[in-house]
């Protein structure tokens, strides 16, 4: 077994996702600062809802930075939620096993690479048959280090899977790609120590929510053209019946009291007269702001592009 790196203890490292994620919200953070709700930012708020997890970028921002005592995360994918909860769990196994793949592939030409690379990606899609979400069991730990490897080094970081639930991102061409990021790993297990992380739809995530609640929505984004239609990151797909269904449960959860914000896509990127969320989140706080597009399989795709938010609160 090849010898794994001492953990180190430096304070106040700047903790980042662990996932490159379609959407992430790494890029909005500073803007965020400015949209969050002032009885979180006065930390006035104990509880966090994250139905939509993805990368965690949020999360991570938000329990570094304000007084939460306990994070409910959830998301649908099951390799996602996985691979986060193994984090939480067995985060030393979780390490010695990127760092072993980490040396192998290192030592490997760009042909070899792209070879174990395959190798790995057939292994991960014929075991997902024999995936028990319904308990944690230690086989658990090499399906996560696999899919941070699959993330690190496949074609632009995109994580999607086919209709079956096949991941068939292809081969990305990467010089040194830092697989085994120890220091950030151990800061993100730290973290979870207030967490729950489940398996679960956003409505079942809501059905209990606590007093003092803030919640941060970021579902899939509803595609704005008819050539944007890449959703693929679970198996299951978001339409508009969802979007209006996570709209409704706004609404009901407005009613109770939380604080909440929702991302989306902004249809007017496209089409000025597309009012389909300033309908939906009608009588909510609408705003727009600029972002970048950073992962599509088009590099000619990518650039600035407005994305919308929406908040049942003030903001300033």
């Amino acid at each position: 077994m090849p010898a794994i790196p001492q953990h180190t203890n430096k304070e106040n490292i700047r903790v980042k996702p662990f996932l490159k994620w379609a959407g992430g919200k790494g890029q909005l953070l500073n803007l965020f600062q400015q949209l969050y709700p002032l009885e979180l930012r006065n930390d006035q708020i104990k509880n966090y809802y994250e139905p939509f997890l993805g990368s965690g970028a949020v999360f991570i921002d938000i329990v570094q930075k304000f007084k939460i005592e306990h994070a409910y995360l959830c998301d649908v994918n099951e390799e996602l939620v996985l691979t986060w909860l193994v984090i939480q769990k067995d985060i030393d196994k979780l390490i010695e096993a990127l760092f072993s793949i980490e040396k192998k592939y290192d030592r490997l030409d760009k042909e070899k690479r792209k070879a174990y690379y395959y190798q790995q990606r057939d292994e991960f899609n014929a075991q997902r048959f024999a995936l028990d979400d319904s308990k944690y069991a230690d086989s658990r730990i090499k399906r996560a280090a696999q899919i941070i490897f699959l993330n690190r080094t496949c074609f632009n970081g995109l994580f999607r899977v086919n209709s079956k639930g096949a991941f068939n991102t292809p081969a990305g061409d990467y010089a040194n790609p830092t697989i085994c990021d120890e220091q950030n790993l151990m800061a993100i297990s730290k973290l979870l120590d207030r967490a729950t992380i489940q398996k679960m739809d956003f409505n079942a995530a809501l059905k209990n929510v606590k007093p003092l609640s803030f919640i941060y929505f970021d579902p899939p984004y509803r595609p704005i053209s008819k050539t944007a239609l890449f959703t693929a990151y679970s198996k299951f797909f978001f339409a508009d019946q969802e979007q209006t269904g996570l709209g409704k449960l706004f609404e009901q959860l407005d009613k109770k009291g939380a604080k909440m914000m929702l991302s989306n896509s902004d249809p007017k990127n496209i089409d000025p007269k597309d009012n389909f969320f300033d309908d939906l989140y009608r009588g909510f706080n609408i705003i727009r702001v600029p972002a970048k597009r950073l992962i599509n399989s088009k590099v000619s795709a990518r650039g600035n592009i407005n994305e919308i938010i929406v908040t049942n609160y003030p903001i300033g």
